[in-house]
């Protein structure tokens, strides 16, 4: 094999440096990428989509999938497993234009090589005459990533190799399995479209559609709405469990930290309840202590919550609507959120729309439900406590309900209702015998959240135009993590349907089972911050709400309805798709999206954060007696404990990073034994920094807190440290040697 590598690096050398000049120093990095990449694709793509017909759409569709997946698991899995140096790491002499960014990132394949050999193969297979274009232009980015220096001509090979054949393979497979699906379970549509690789419509008379009689037809087509909705459901569970099983984003500090409860398992915690520990619990049981089996529930959970929908919509409305409704929530940002971190707002949303589903069975005026169906009513009322307080505001939902639709109050004369709040009681046991052991800390850390510690009063200071500063914030926030062009089609709904409101008791449930969650919170916002995920349970029904109002005008309102829902898949789609990875801006755009707004600066880089203050503690640890960690935060204490190997391994009786001695409890470390039993020991003592900091001077780290140095015989601060990632700062933190633990 040498001689092959010989011959690699003498094809390289004939490119690199040989051929450079000037004019090649701005030509090759501008093939490799330019910031006009992205508004043309975009633009061909909506044309495409506009005036391409089923062709143009599947083209489309299979460029997607070909790039993205191929990009991201087979191009990115290889480069892992072979790890090669790039050339301008391994050899000397090699010319690098100065546009070109030197990544760290392994050489084999060439994902750039891959990319564009994959699309060409794509828009071959469904427009012939591109092969004239898009194979010159795949051969001339293959060529510049030689020239860059930054690929070997094996390289180059071997991605358009990869990409040629997995594009077309995946075409393929896909046509097979229409072929074979498409025909047992959508079988008009199938008959329209017989072929995904030659999208040619058959004409109607054709198909035998005619033939068959209106109510056949129509439960044929709601069969294949249902079935496409399963179909949707499953292929996005398993999309997000590749995702997941690729350890693309770390654990986000929340998790880290509520991995350390399912540890120290109890009837409850500072500040949430117990049920994502218990989660947390069986979850890394089942596949061990890793953020893959930390995850692994969330998009299970989100994949439940889909299938709830589904059928719930399909039954209450129609199956159209609820499929439709299933394929907006995968373009809502806050929605795909939800889907991949395990935090409590999954488990909140599930037991929120599990009560909402068993009410309404057990509420309608012509309801013949026997009493015990309020007890499931109160025991996902009561999982939902378990899970996160606000499920308290879902009593207040219902007496809303009572009070706008009187035909319900009969309930309130059986013994239903009231066994329903008996077993939600009891689910509250645990919390409240916790907290009563505790001085119910709880109860003051959730008013200081809110800000409903302290007196408030309006005043210019804290109210512009009538409008807190918090308010504006709020409302911004949630229109872009609902996605604007569902959210405000839903808050028009919630609005226009009072005025037949006395003729439809569903949107009067689905309103009440959501207004006064968002209501709250939004009145909140005058006197405090209120957190996006705030409202989390009171979305879906929401967004049901939305989807039987615009259902019912889908007739008369078609095309207006189309101008919403058309940028709404197609720009929050490809939005959340990035989301999932922000370096693929960097390959598209051909330079890296700022860390300030990266969105997934927060589950990135902590393996190198604790790298580092494992640095500094190793050092100290040259000295002779043992090092432990403070951190100042209970977020970057957890993730020191859950990426260090020896602070894993020490969890839960031998801790080796702690959070900093307070007196008042700040979190749930403040309950657990501390340091105080390592007297005379050293420690590292790490803090965050904010990244952006308002004003700028204030980048100097600031002084160590007065206490530590109580605590130590000397503190040494070693100043601010930032954190690369590839090659870029992404996070600041503050280190001090502290030693002689009095």
């Amino acid at each position: 094999m040498h001689w092959l590598q010989s011959l690699d690096v003498t094809l390289f050398h004939w490119v690199n440096p040989a051929l450079s000049s000037a004019l090649l120093d701005v030509l090759m990095p501008f093939c490799s990428g330019n910031r006009f990449f992205v508004p043309v694709f975009v633009l061909i793509c909506v044309s495409l989509a506009i005036w391409g017909g089923a062709r143009g759409r599947l083209c489309i569709l299979m460029l997607l999938l070909a790039v993205g997946l191929g990009d991201t698991l087979v191009c990115n899995t290889i480069k892992q497993l072979l790890h090669r140096p790039r050339p301008f790491l391994a050899l000397a002499g090699v010319h690098v234009p100065d546009a070109i960014g030197r990544t760290p990132s392994g050489s084999m394949p060439s994902s750039h090589a891959a990319n564009w050999f994959a699309a060409a193969v794509v828009t071959f297979i469904y427009y012939r005459r591109s092969v004239w274009f898009m194979l010159p232009l795949a051969m001339l980015v293959g060529f510049s990533r030689i020239y860059n220096g930054v690929h070997y001509p094996s390289d180059v090979l071997a991605g358009a190799v990869l990409g040629a054949g997995y594009a077309a393979g995946g075409v393929w497979t896909l046509d097979a399995i229409w072929q074979w699906a498409g025909r047992r379970w959508f079988p008009l549509w199938w008959q329209k479209l017989p072929s995904l690789m030659n999208p040619t419509p058959v004409p109607a008379a054709a198909t035998g559609e005619a033939a068959a009689s209106t109510a056949d037809l129509q439960r044929t087509r709601d069969t294949q709405w249902i079935a496409m909705g399963y179909a949707l459901i499953g292929l996005h569970l398993i999309a997000k469990l590749i995702y997941l099983a690729s350890g693309k984003i770390d654990l986000q500090q929340d998790e880290a930290y509520q991995w350390i409860w399912s540890k120290h398992l109890a009837l409850s915690y500072y500040s949430k309840p117990p049920m994502i520990a218990y989660t947390q619990f069986l979850s890394t049981s089942l596949w061990g202590d890793n953020p893959f089996g930390i995850r692994f529930f969330s998009p299970v959970i989100t994949a439940v919550v889909s299938i709830l929908t589904l059928r719930f919509m399909a039954r209450a409305v129609s199956p159209r609507a609820a499929f439709w409704l299933c394929a907006a929530l995968l373009t809502v940002p806050l929605f795909a959120i939800g889907a991949t971190l395990l935090t409590i707002d999954p488990l909140s949303v599930m037991f929120w729309f599990l009560a909402l589903i068993a009410g309404w069975r057990v509420v309608q005026a012509d309801s013949n439900a026997p009493t015990s169906d309020w007890l499931w009513v109160g025991v996902w009322m009561g999982l939902g406590f378990l899970s996160k307080y606000t499920a308290l505001f879902q009593l207040l939902c219902w007496a809303v309900f009572f009070a706008l639709w009187p035909p319900a109050r009969k309930h309130l004369r059986r013994p239903g209702p009231y066994l329903a709040l008996l077993i939600n009681a009891v689910c509250m046991l645990p919390v409240l015998i916790w907290n009563h052991q505790h001085h119910w800390i709880t109860v003051q850390h959730v008013a200081e959240d809110g800000g409903l510690d302290k007196s408030w009063l309006p005043t210019p200071a804290n109210l512009w135009f009538g409008f807190s500063r918090y308010t504006t914030d709020f409302v911004a926030l949630e229109t872009l993590l609902l996605n604007p062009f569902l959210i405000l089609p839903a808050v028009w709904a919630a609005v226009a349907f009072w005025r037949a409101r006395d003729k439809d008791p569903l949107l009067v449930y689905l309103f009440s089972m959501s207004a006064p969650l968002f209501v709250t919170f939004f009145l909140l916002t005058f006197r405090s911050r209120v957190l996006p995920n705030w409202i989390a349970p009171g979305i879906l029904p929401l967004f049901c709400l939305a989807a039987v109002y615009w259902d019912r005008r889908w007739e008369a309102g078609r095309r207006a309805i189309k101008y919403w829902l058309v940028p709404g898949f197609s720009i929050c789609g490809v939005c959340v798709l990035l989301m999932h990875d922000t370096n693929l801006i960097a390959r598209i755009a051909g330079r890296p999206l700022p860390a300030k707004l990266d969105p997934l600066r927060r589950v990135k880089a902590w393996p190198d954060t604790v790298a580092v203050v494992e640095s500094a503690r190793q050092k100290l640890l040259a000295e002779g007696k043992p090092v432990f960690i403070i951190g100042s935060h209970y977020g970057i204490t957890s993730e020191i404990t859950f990426y260090l190997p020896e602070a894993k391994a020490g969890v839960p009786d031998h801790p080796l990073a702690y959070f900093q001695t307070v007196k008042v409890p700040e979190n749930q470390f403040c309950f657990w034994p501390g340091y105080q039993d390592r007297k005379g020991q050293n420690a590292i003592y790490v803090q965050e920094l904010d990244f952006y900091p308002d004003p700028p001077r204030s980048l100097e780290a600031p002084p160590i807190p007065e206490g530590l140095a109580q605590e130590f015989e000397s503190v040494k601060d070693l100043g601010a440290v930032m954190v690369q990632y590839r090659g870029r700062p992404i996070r600041r933190i503050q280190l001090a040697e502290c030693r002689g633990l009095r």
